[in-house]
């Protein structure tokens, strides 16, 4: 009994990465989609104080934020990090799943604007050559 539970709570422990989704689909209340193209998308992201967003992935993005205030983030792993921002911080964001959580006691704020990269294709073989003699 004891290696089925254990079992489960592994492939849970597994499968919570795959089940963080885009922010403005699992959490339309917080993210709001302010441009999109082929590029960029730019997000406006609102969190009332004591709100909480639901567990979601960015891709590599740049932070812009429009208020101060005390931001928990949470991981899947559950780590969390405890961050005192800065309006006017401007900070560079490697692709991330995680879930924040405004702990201040004010509205906070920040403009994300997520980079697209394209796949790139594989680079082509050079062509072998037979030498000559």
């Amino acid at each position: 009994m004891r290696r089925v539970l254990y079992l489960s709570l592994f492939l849970f422990a597994c499968a919570v990465p795959a089940l963080a989704q885009d922010p403005v689909k699992v959490d339309p209340n917080h993210y709001k989609v302010e441009i999109e193209n082929a590029q960029v998308r730019v997000l406006r992201v609102k969190v009332g104080p004591g709100e909480k967003s639901a567990m979601h992935r960015h891709p590599n993005a740049v932070a812009i934020f429009q208020t101060n205030g005390p931001v928990k983030f949470t991981f899947p792993n559950g780590k969390t990090e405890e961050r005192d921002i800065t309006a006017g911080t401007t900070l560079w964001t490697p692709a991330i799943t995680h879930s924040p959580e405004n702990i201040g006691s004010a509205e906070f704020e920040v403009i994300l604007v997520e980079l697209k990269t394209r796949k790139r294709r594989a680079p082509k073989k050079p062509a072998t050559t037979t030498p000559t003699p």
